[in-house]
């Protein structure tokens, strides 16, 4: 039996809300019992949001997460307000570029990933929660890394397939880093 409680964090507008939800259709394609609680208000549009995701083998009881097993954070005041909640011996991983800060809990893994400087240096300047996803992936195994177009091709509209391919390409970089 596994379950993996993941908490993505950031400010409104760096795609938290779409990350959560490409991590739950994963699961859900993965026939993995999955929760996604997104948290956001008027501060959508650059205050905080945060959103909670549950995948497991077992059904999942309640949505809520108090220590996640994973924290990705976006911003600092994500990795402030998040850090401590993390569970001893789980992960924690880092957009660099736009935190400075180390975290200084060394019963935690820490990875720091420059996923804003890498995403704009693909030329994707909004893709930088997909590379922290890749990331998420490769050092959790909460879900696999196969299928991933198959996965954005249930929430993103046809219309916009050309989002499927940089998606994909931000989750492989950042996999790879």
């Amino acid at each position: 039996m596994k379950t993996t409680q993941i908490l993505i964090a950031g400010f409104g507008g760096q795609g938290i809300l779409f990350a959560g939800k490409f991590l739950a259709y994963k699961g859900l394609v993965e026939d993995k019992q999955v929760s996604w609680l997104p948290s956001y208000g008027p501060e959508m549009r650059g205050g905080t949001a945060n959103c909670s995701i549950i995948l497991s083998d077992t059904p999942v009881g309640s949505p809520i997460i108090t220590n996640p097993d994973v924290l990705v954070a976006m911003n600092l005041p994500s990795l402030m307000k998040y850090v401590d909640a993390v569970v001893p011996g789980g992960k924690i991983i880092v957009d660099s570029t736009l935190i400075a800060e180390k975290v200084e809990r060394t019963d935690v893994e820490v990875f720091y990933v420059p996923a804003s400087a890498m995403a704009k240096e693909a030329g994707f300047t909004t893709l930088a929660n997909m590379v922290l996803m890749g990331k998420l992936i490769k050092e959790t195994g909460a879900v696999s890394f196969d299928n991933n177009q198959a996965t954005f091709e249930k929430f993103i509209p046809a219309k916009k397939a050309g989002l499927i391919e940089q998606n994909c390409k931000a989750l492989q970089a950042g996999h790879d880093f």
